[in-house]
């Protein structure tokens, strides 16, 4: 397995990817929702905005982690928001989504990025290190249906910080359905 950043010309395979896996795990509805939500990251989210890290087999992508800023209106560190993420099914439960997350973590660590946080299935995302978080510890940008996939993890201290004021998203995640 190979590991890389970036996602021109890998589009297509990235969108089928996440639609795919969330259809497989979720149902039809929800890997739609996915699917069009990659593809809108992938085609209007400025790219100095976006982090995509892939895992790759072969040249064909198996995996995928994309990060985008999520910034709080009164706080100067330096947030991101990993959504979405995904492994091919019939790689999964190999450590392939534990290595691109821990590789993709480390990367943005060294670049000065001081927490990330995540909506997801809290199991599986405590195997990397996030811990579930409260609204009050991190505002979310939109009201969350599920509050306990509500997680983050530090890179830069051991306790989780405070994050102060309001957040907001990239455009391609501020909808409603996805929170």
């Amino acid at each position: 397995m190979e590991i890389t950043v970036g996602f021109a010309g890998r589009e297509e395979a990235l969108i089928d990817l996440f639609a795919a896996t969330f259809s497989d795990s979720e149902g039809p509805e929800e890997g739609a929702l996915v699917g069009d939500l990659t593809r809108d990251l992938l085609a209007h989210t400025p790219t100095t905005d976006i982090d995509v890290f892939c895992a790759e087999d072969d040249g064909a992508v198996i995996g995928a982690a994309v990060f985008t800023p999520l910034s709080f209106a009164d706080d100067p560190r330096s947030v991101v928001l990993l959504s979405p993420m995904a492994v091919t099914g019939r790689r999964q439960r190999r450590g392939v989504g534990q290595g691109l997350i821990n590789h993709a973590l480390e990367a943005l660590r060294a670049r000065g990025v001081d927490v990330a946080i995540t909506y997801g299935d809290p199991a599986y995302y405590a195997r990397v290190g996030f811990q579930q978080i409260t609204e009050q510890q991190a505002r979310p940008p939109l009201p969350l249906s599920h509050p306990h996939g509500w997680l983050g993890r530090p890179l830069s201290q051991w306790d989780f910080p405070n994050l102060r004021g309001s957040s907001t998203c990239v455009s391609a995640l501020n909808r409603p359905e996805i929170w």
